[in-house]
C-alpha cells in the first residue's frame, strides 16, 4: 500500500469507560490494512485508563494530568500521529467493518477534499439500536444567522442521502481529514483550536478549510452509529461548562472567519439569533455570561487569528456565501465506478 493511504486513529476520551471498549474494537475490527491508532485520556476518572490497558500493544496511549479539552487533546494526537490521513473519532462512536476503506476511497478521488465524512446514525448509549433508526449526521452545513446544524440529524433512515457530493464540512464525531489539509490551515501552528475547548471546534475547522480553498466529500458508503448526546433542543440538559462553551464558541468561530461580505448579506439573520442567545444568558443561562468575559479576555489573540486567516483565504465572498441556507447545501462530487475501486484495493493490499 501506498504511504499517503495510511491512516491515523485519534480518539480523546474523558471518562468515556461504558463506551471506549466497543469503540476500539470497532476499530480492530477494520477492514482497512493499514492504520494506527492513539488515544489521548483527559484525566479520566471513571475507570476508562483500566479499561485502555487492555488495549496496549493495539494502541498508542497517552495519558493525561488534566482535562486539556478535546480541541487540545485532538492536536496532540495528530502531532504523534504518522498517517497521511487523519480519523478523528469519539469514543461514543461504531464503526462498520468498511468505514475506514470507504473514507479513503473517496478521498483519493479528488486531492483538493481535505475532508471525508460518512453516513453516521444514531444508537443508544447502551450501544442498542433504537426502534426507529434515525440519521446523526451526514456532514454539517450552516445557516444565515450562524447556526451549524448536523445534515439529516434525527430523520427517519428511510435510505435516502444516497448521493457522493460536497458538503460543507464534518463532524468530528468521525472525520477523515488529509494531513496535507491539516498541515496547510493549521493557525498558529494548530489545526483544531485549543480556545474552544469542546464543542463546536469542528465547524470551526471546516469553515476555515472552505475559507482556505479545501473540499469536504460525502460518502454514503461509511457508515457507522453514533451516541449523540448534544442536540439544539437540549440544552437545559446539558451540563453548564457545556453550555458557556457553546456560547462562547459561537462567537469564536464568527470572529475568526466571517468576512464582512457575508455578515452584509445575512445581518439581519445573525443579529436576532444573537439577541436570542444574549437575553438566554441574561435571563436564564447565567453561568454563560462568562463566554463574553472570556472574548473580551482574549481579544486580541482572536484577532491575530482572525488576520492570519484572513491573509490566507482563497476563495470569493460568492463562494462562501453560497454554502449558507437555511436547508442544507450540497454538490456533486466525483463518484469512482467499481472497476476503479477495485483496481485500487488491489493495489493496496
Amino acid at each position: 500500500m501506498a504511504s499517503n493511504d495510511f491512516v491515523s486513529v485519534t480518539i480523546v476520551t474523558y471518562n468515556s469507560g461504558r463506551f471506549i471498549k466497543r469503540c476500539l474494537e470497532s476499530v480492530l475490527e477494520q477492514k482497512y490494512p493499514r492504520m494506527e491508532i492513539i488515544v489521548i485520556d483527559n484525566a479520566s476518572t471513571d475507570g476508562t485508563g483500566d479499561i485502555l490497558e487492555q488495549f496496549a500493544g493495539r494502541c498508542r496511549v497517552v495519558y493525561n494530568d488534566e482535562n486539556i479539552g478535546f480541541a487540545a487533546a485532538q492536536n496532540q494526537a495528530i502531532e504523534l500521529s504518522r498517517g497521511s490521513w487523519v480519523l478523528t473519532l469519539n469514543p461514543d462512536v461504531l464503526l462498520l467493518p468498511n468505514f475506514i476503506q470507504a473514507l479513503v476511497d473517496a478521498g483519493q478521488l479528488d486531492p483538493k477534499a481535505g475532508t471525508v465524512c460518512g453516513k453516521l446514525l444514531t444508537i443508544l448509549a447502551t450501544f442498542d439500536l433504537p426502534e426507529k433508526q434515525l440519521v446523526d449526521s451526514t456532514g454539517i452545513y450552516f445557516t444565515p444567522n450562524l447556526r451549524h446544524l448536523d445534515r439529516g440529524s434525527q430523520e427517519v433512515d428511510n435510505g435516502h442521502y444516497l448521493t457522493h457530493e460536497y458538503v460543507f464540512g464534518a463532524t468530528a464525531a468521525a472525520a477523515l481529514y488529509r494531513r496535507a489539509m491539516i498541515e496547510d490551515i493549521a493557525v498558529q501552528g494548530e489545526f483544531f483550536d485549543p480556545d474552544f475547548f469542546v464543542y463546536r471546534e469542528d465547524a470551526d475547522v471546516a469553515w476555515r478549510a472552505q475559507l482556505l480553498g479545501w473540499r469536504c466529500v460525502y460518502t454514503p458508503h461509511a457508515r457507522g452509529y453514533h451516541v449523540r448526546n448534544v442536540l439544539p433542543g437540549n440544552r437545559r440538559a446539558l451540563p453548564p461548562e457545556i453550555n458557556m462553551h457553546s456560547v462562547k464558541n459561537r462567537f469564536l468561530m464568527r470572529i475568526k472567519n466571517m468576512s464582512g461580505d457575508l455578515y452584509r448579506r445575512n445581518w439581519w439573520s445573525i443579529t436576532a439569533r444573537d439577541i436570542v442567545v444574549l437575553g438566554a444568558c441574561i435571563l436564564h443561562e447565567h453561568t454563560s455570561l462568562k463566554a463574553f468575559w472570556y472574548l473580551a479576555k482574549n481579544w486580541r489573540r482572536v484577532l491575530e487569528k482572525r488576520r492570519e486567516i484572513m491573509n490566507r483565504r482563497r476563495v470569493t465572498d460568492e463562494y462562501i456565501a453560497g454554502w449558507f441556507s437555511y436547508e442544507p447545501v450540497s454538490r456533486p462530487a466525483p463518484k469512482a465506478s467499481a472497476r476503479v475501486l477495485a483496481k485500487s484495493r488491489a493495489a493496496r493490499g
